[in-house]
């Protein structure tokens, strides 16, 4: 009994550290790379719209090959991958970098209307999102004495609901000052300044959800 114990939290930090190098492998596949891209292609002296090109589609195998890691296609990385490849063939259409620069606002949009879409539900974001860190601190057992709160304490059931509202509108938001960053600046400054901008909003979300949740003791 004392070792099944003292396994749980020791699987906790395993699945807590493999937790943050995907999410660190994400950063890297799915901005510093399609980022780098771009601009390492403007310094070969490839023409701004094939460098949008094919830097958007830098991330298309990382976002294959988790699916194939996988062996499941989740929805939001299908998702991802059609908006990315239809940015892509429209842009080809009609010649215009800036419909790929707008592409990127389709996605933080749909997804933050998504996440708001699902405040009425039984089962918020914020709930849905939070069952694979907290199994990861507390086990299977934990996560399920965690989720029993929902069906039991109005206020729990609130915060959370407060919570995903909170992301949800920050992903709507920020969708909304892609396509104005998109459609005023040139286009050659425009993935930077997007790139920053989403990380000062994701910064922003995250430390309002470690405050919030610290606050209101919503840790399992």
């Amino acid at each position: 009994m004392t070792t099944h114990l003292a396994a749980q939290p020791a699987a906790g930090r395993r699945n807590t550290a493999a937790v943050r190098r995907h999410l660190a492998l994400q950063l890297v596949f799915e901005l510093a790379l399609p980022l780098g891209g771009f601009y390492g292609l403007q310094a070969m002296g490839v023409g701004q719209w094939l460098a949008l090109l094919v830097g958007s589609l830098l991330a298309v195998p990382w976002i294959v090959h988790g699916m194939v890691k996988r062996r499941r296609a989740e929805a939001m990385a299908v998702f991802t991958l059609v908006l990315m490849i239809a940015g892509a063939l429209m842009t080809l259409v009609t010649g215009d970098p800036r419909v790929l620069l707008i592409r990127d606002s389709w996605i933080f949009g749909l997804i933050g209307l998504w996440i708001l879409g699902t405040l009425p539900t039984r089962r918020p974001f914020i709930l849905a999102m939070t069952q694979a860190v907290v199994t990861a601190r507390v086990g299977e057992e934990g996560w399920r004495t965690w989720l029993s709160q929902w069906d039991g304490n109005a206020v729990f059931r609130r915060r959370l609901r407060v919570l995903t509202a909170v992301w949800g509108l920050g992903f709507t938001l920020d969708a909304g000052v892609r396509v104005v960053l998109a459609m005023t600046l040139p286009v050659g400054s425009v993935p930077l300044v997007s790139t920053v901008q989403w990380l000062v909003v994701l910064a922003g979300l995250i430390t309002f959800h470690k405050r919030y949740v610290d606050r209101h003791g919503l840790k399992a």
